[in-house]
């Protein structure tokens, strides 16, 4: 069997230290640090009360108000990315055979925020069962790719992968043997997390997995 070579033709970015490519690869050159105190929530509790968290992301330069209410942040960030990378690439739904492109998106957590927020509402009410009808959906690993696939019309192979803090990587390569072994033309891949929340700081305080070195920057 002939082996596909694969390259890479179009990136997208959104980081603590840059929301596109050029601001991300301008941070790296420079320097720049993408940790400070959180801001997502009040962490004057918190062992831990600084992050690297994504800077003045606006959904709304990407969705529309209805079709980001309907999103967790993790998944915002992956249809943004995914805007972007498919500009970079030169690519438009009506360029490419969309049976042939696929979407290997990953997450090691997905929508945790949405989670931490229905649970909470359930337990403020008398105990009736009143949640949004979007909770599982914004919840789910696979949603992401999903979204990804439905934007840009891609109707090749879609689906998540999870191993963890090495999610993005695995997704890659998955993507990688995808094209090389023929199964696909081309494959937008990656990852996207959004768990800077009470829970998520919280749960890895909870089992020491980061740094309480919070006067050191």
């Amino acid at each position: 069997m002939q082996l596909k070579r694969v390259v890479v033709t179009g990136i997208g970015t959104l980081t603590p230290i840059g929301n596109n490519l050029d601001e991300y690869w301008d941070g790296l050159i420079n320097g720049v640090s993408g940790a400070g105190p959180i801001t997502l929530f009040d962490a004057s509790k918190f062992k831990t009360q600084f992050a690297c968290e994504v800077k003045n992301f606006d959904p709304h330069t990407y969705l529309d108000k209805k079709e980001a209410r309907k999103l967790d942040r993790f998944a915002q960030f992956a249809v943004a990315v995914s805007d972007q990378a498919m500009a970079d690439a030169g690519l438009h739904r009506d360029t490419v055979n969309p049976d042939r492109v696929g979407v290997v998106f990953a997450s090691g957590i997905g929508g945790l925020t949405t989670f931490q927020h229905e649970v909470q509402e359930f337990q403020k009410g008398d105990g009736t069962p009143r949640f949004n009808p979007f909770f599982i959906p914004k919840m789910i690993l696979d949603i992401a790719a999903g979204h990804i696939s439905m934007r840009h019309n891609l109707r090749g192979p879609n689906f998540a992968v999870v191993s963890a803090c090495a999610s993005s990587t695995n997704a890659i390569g998955v993507a990688f043997d995808m094209i090389r072994l023929g199964k696909s033309d081309i494959i937008l891949a990656g990852g996207s997390e959004a768990v800077i929340s009470e829970a998520g700081i919280g749960g890895f305080n909870a089992m020491k997995a980061m740094s309480e070195r919070n006067d050191d920057g």
